[in-house]
């Protein structure tokens, strides 16, 4: 599995599509060898508000508690590749419906430039979109896919989904990325495992965000499994207390995604493709400091898998 959490740099970190309106961003000016980390971050008040207009001297990266410089700051609302993992096992019939209508409410109150993708699943994953156009921002050929993905039967594969899911993400054109899981959080049917998934999720670039539809009467439903998927990666995890609830989370969600801060850093201490990924676990911090002493709260992923495999790629 590819992962672009570390990213060999001599480009700019944000690419657009041909024609984006977005003001163009300065351009980190790397060497071939610099290998750039990627922090996506939300920040707060203490009324949940999002904080915006902040500076790049606002900020403060530590890695493994050791200070780090700010390479590439962005604030924009730049473009997304999203994919929405949707559960289709027997489990969502009841939800089926909600879930379509939320997910396209949910591509409306994104940006126009983010691109889509999505996979269904139960014991085998569905992938909707042809091989030829494998991302949409076209809202009939999204309902089409979310129609075509939740077949509701059969068994789950979530492991599976998400491991398909990280894959698929960093094929997209955008060097954000997002993956929105809806599930119970159960798995009966995977060939991965639960810890192989956590570690490939900690060695990509993508935020995870999860919803837990969560029957009470379900004996396989595990939704800590997806609040350590959100955690680990800088999501958040929600459980709405019914179907009806989806709209409104999606809807936060659209808001969080779109309120991020992306901060680039060049390690201090080199990263070493092809090491042990328990050895190279790195914790990470963002601290955000303003002159008027205002607490603020600050999001983003805890730490992540250097020198896994595949973690840098070309990107010249």
């Amino acid at each position: 599995m590819t992962r672009v959490l570390i990213i060999t740099c001599a480009f700019a970190l944000l690419s657009s599509h041909p024609g984006s309106t977005q003001a163009p961003e300065a351009k980190p000016n790397f060497s071939s060898e610099s290998q750039l980390v990627v922090l996506h971050v939300a920040v707060r008040d203490r009324k949940g508000g999002y904080v915006a207009g902040l500076g790049q001297e606002a900020f403060r990266v530590s890695e493994d508690r050791r200070s780090q410089e700010i390479s590439f700051f962005n604030s924009q609302d730049a473009p997304v590749t999203v994919g929405l993992i949707i559960d289709s096992s027997g489990s969502m019939q009841p939800n089926r419906d909600l879930v379509i209508a939320a997910s396209m409410a949910f591509s409306k109150a994104m940006n126009p430039q983010d691109e889509f993708f999505v996979l269904g699943f139960n014991e085998q994953i569905h992938t909707p979109l042809p091989p030829d156009k494998p991302f949409t921002n076209y809202e009939p050929t999204l309902r089409v896919a979310l129609v075509q993905a939740i077949k509701a039967r059969g068994q789950t594969a979530l492991y599976n989904a998400v491991h398909a899911g990280l894959d698929y993400v960093q094929k997209g054109g955008y060097e954000r990325q997002v993956l929105i899981v809806v599930s119970d959080g159960g798995d009966n049917a995977s060939h991965s495992t639960r810890a192989e998934v956590l570690a490939n999720a900690q060695a990509s670039n993508a935020v995870i965000y999860t919803i837990a539809l969560v029957d009470p009467m379900d004996a396989d439903a595990d939704p800590g499994f997806l609040r350590q998927l959100s955690e680990s990666t800088g999501g958040v995890a929600f459980r709405p207390k019914s179907g009806r609830e989806i709209d409104e989370v999606l809807q936060r969600v659209a808001r969080d995604i779109r309120n991020m801060y992306t901060i680039g850093y060049v390690p201090s201490e080199p990263t070493v493709a092809g090491g042990d990924r328990k050895e190279d676990l790195r914790r990470v911090a963002v601290d955000v400091r303003l002159p008027t002493g205002q607490k603020l709260a600050v999001r983003t992923r805890r730490a992540y898998l250097a020198g896994a495999e595949g973690a840098t790629r070309d990107a010249r």
